[in-house]
């Protein structure tokens, strides 16, 4: 049994986008060394090695580079406040500071005097002016003098030469925006992707895909050491049928496949499946095949090995495609580690008898009857499971690959699979209290009927065969507002359908059904690929034109002074934060909503602030590197999402 499942104003701001695309070369991704905090323990560890970097475009020399983060650097010096004002028994309270909820209670708010106002014996208010009277004096040089409101909430509003001190060095540093590199990092594991040999991948397979490789991206990023596995189902019974169906075919070890295709592929199980079926002949004829295989017979394996190096070819043309690198390690490489996971539950006397078959109950899991839900890690027969694999694996990756943070992207419906899996694995004492293992459930992908996304024949939408047709669309539709067909054209096209794809399902909550809609996910308005890109084009084009006229460099000065300016240039800035609540609550979703938003305040601030034709030199300086931020911003998280921009239209 495999894990099938785990397989994967507006219309100015349009009009006026006409500038053409360059890509980078859209194979597999590089591996990224970059960084930044983990949200598991590893924040406070590095900022503390962070240097002190002196940021131009205001005064802010004493504002180093770990207020970048800039909540949990508030919260520490609310703790700090609080003990010089309280005393140190009231250094594990909650801080409670959060991102304000609306802009006129400023950038950041502390709500610590309404529940401490009991423990130390005093009204809200009083507790809020005493923790001030500490507290401005180690924000001052990052925060205004923060502002009483109510009965005690104390509300924070970053100074201005701080924001503009950070907008120039997200200008000065396009590749990281200046977001510094962790000094904790960890070893993260993603186990994503995972189609079945012999098998194509279908539109199932997407999410998984697309998911697990955002989550690499980010924490490749944030600084973390990830390893990225593809667990193939390339074991079990399915291959001894397989086999034997192709060995009465005619095919051998010797002969190979010669020009089968993965789709002979998938139309010979299909066969095989219904000769064991009803022929008891064949049954039998492949269960001693798999007899052979696990057993390590040669002739076996090289059909074996013939049918996953054929599956690979064709997952390679997509990930190709999607621009995915991944490191294959299938239930076969878990394959000789079997037989201890189950001697070591038996050891600690967690395995069970049922009916012949060994199991594991793990408490408050039961079946719809109210009995015990069992986990089945044994046959009656004596063959193994996916779970035992999954157990295995968990084994060999704490163990062996020294991990700290362990991600599964899988269906919603295996839920209750890898929780038993986990709770398990703990109990055994395989995995330490300090490892995290954390499954990424996601919705299914619908058709536009809200039903299951098929073909008209009702068959599974190839995965493959979904791409292409979002790459004939994306150039359709390219060819008829440019007026053009030439291989940029079509190169362009490549990037926007694929683009589409992938945004129209990172945008989505991961964990809701989705309605898989060409004409929607390819739409020039809305929260949208093509409209993302867009903005990037636009706003490139910008930089292209003012940027030949003038230099951006250290002296130039940032100036906030419009409300669009100040709105536009506060939302650049919480990038950072972002970075780490997605890291921590692992929904891209917030990336994209967080890019259209910036999307937004970019038009809004273009509109009312001209940049070419700014009052001053200094002003249109000052606008050109709020652009400039932008573009880096828009930039770094589409390739977060493993999407490619363009530079022109």
């Amino acid at each position: 049994m495999f894990r099938s499942s785990r397989v994967v104003p507006q219309s100015r701001f349009i009009s006026v986008v006409s500038s053409a695309f360059r890509s980078p070369h859209a194979l597999r991704a590089p591996h990224s060394s970059a960084s930044s905090p983990s949200w598991f323990g590893g924040r406070r560890a590095g900022w503390n090695a962070f240097s002190r970097l002196r940021l131009s475009g205001g005064s802010v020399d004493s504002a180093s580079l770990e207020t970048v983060y800039v909540q949990q650097w508030l919260e520490r010096k609310v703790t700090q406040a609080l003990c010089e004002a309280f005393g140190e028994e009231v250094k594990d309270v909650n801080p409670m500071v959060a991102i304000a909820s609306k802009p006129e209670f400023g950038d950041y708010q502390c709500n610590v005097a309404m529940s401490l106002s009991k423990k130390v014996g005093m009204k809200p208010r009083d507790v809020a002016d005493k923790l001030l009277q500490r507290l401005h004096p180690l924000l001052q040089d990052v925060f205004e003098q923060p502002e009483i409101a109510g009965p005690g909430f104390l509300n924070l509003r970053l100074r201005k030469d701080y924001i503009g001190g950070r907008i120039s060095r997200m200008t000065e540093d396009g590749e990281r925006l200046g977001i510094p590199k962790t000094g904790n990092p960890k070893r993260v594991i993603v186990d994503f992707s995972s189609p079945n040999i012999a098998k194509e991948m279908h539109v199932g397979h997407l999410r998984s895909t697309i998911i697990g490789d955002t989550l690499c991206r980010l924490e490749e990023f944030l600084g973390h050491d990830v390893l990225r596995l593809n667990h193939v189902g390339d074991w079990g019974t399915q291959f001894g049928m397989l086999i034997t169906y192709l060995r009465e075919k005619g095919f051998t070890a010797e002969k190979g496949l010669g020009d089968l295709q993965i789709g002979d592929l998938v139309n010979f199980y299909k066969q095989a499946k219904a000769r064991f079926d009803e022929d008891e002949a064949f049954q039998t004829a492949s269960r001693k095949e798999v007899v052979a295989l696990q057993a390590g017979d040669a002739t076996s394996l090289s059909g074996w090995s013939i049918l996953c190096e054929a599956s690979r070819k064709e997952f390679q043309v997509v990930y190709d495609m999607l621009n995915v690198r991944l490191e294959e390690r299938g239930e076969s490489f878990y394959n000789n580690m079997l037989s201890d996971v189950i001697s070591g539950l038996k050891e600690i006397e967690l395995l069970k008898e049922s009916e012949g078959a060994r199991v594991v109950y793990v408490d408050g899991y039961k079946n719809k009857d109210g009995d015990p839900m069992p986990f089945l890690v044994q046959k009656s027969d004596g063959g193994y499971l996916y779970s035992t694999t999954d157990l295995a694996a968990i084994r060999h990756r704490v163990q062996k690959e020294k991990a700290d943070r362990i991600l599964y992207v899988t269906d919603a419906g295996q839920s209750t699979h890898f929780d038993q899996a986990r709770c398990i694995a703990r109990q055994a004492g395989w995995v330490p209290s300090h490892v995290s293992l954390e499954h990424v459930p996601f919705g299914l992908v619908q058709g536009e009927d809200g039903k299951k996304f098929k073909t008209r024949s009702g068959d599974t939408v190839k995965l493959r065969d979904l791409l292409d047709e979002a790459i004939v669309r994306a150039s359709k539709d390219l060819r008829e507002r440019l007026e053009a067909d030439n291989k940029e054209t079509e190169r362009t096209a490549r990037i926007v359908g694929l683009a589409a794809v992938k945004y129209a399902d990172l945008s989505m909550n991961r964990e809701s059904n989705y309605r898989f809609s060409y004409d929607k996910m390819l739409a020039l308005s809305g929260n949208t690929a093509p409209y993302m890109l867009y903005a990037f084009a636009r706003i490139n084009g910008i930089r292209r034109k003012i940027g030949s006229e003038i230099k951006l460099d250290s002296s130039c000065k940032i100036i906030l002074d419009h409300p669009a300016e100040m709105f536009l240039a506060r939302h650049l800035v919480y990038l950072p934060e972002l970075l780490l609540d997605v890291e921590k609550s692992l929904y891209p979703h917030r990336l994209c909503e967080y890019i259209f938003e910036l999307s937004q305040r970019f038009n809004q601030f273009y509109e009312n602030c001209p940049v070419a034709n700014a009052p001053s030199e200094e002003e249109k300086k000052s606008r050109l590197a709020l652009c400039s931020a932008t573009a880096n911003t828009l930039q770094l998280v589409l390739n977060l999402l493993g999407i490619d921009t363009v530079e022109r239209l």
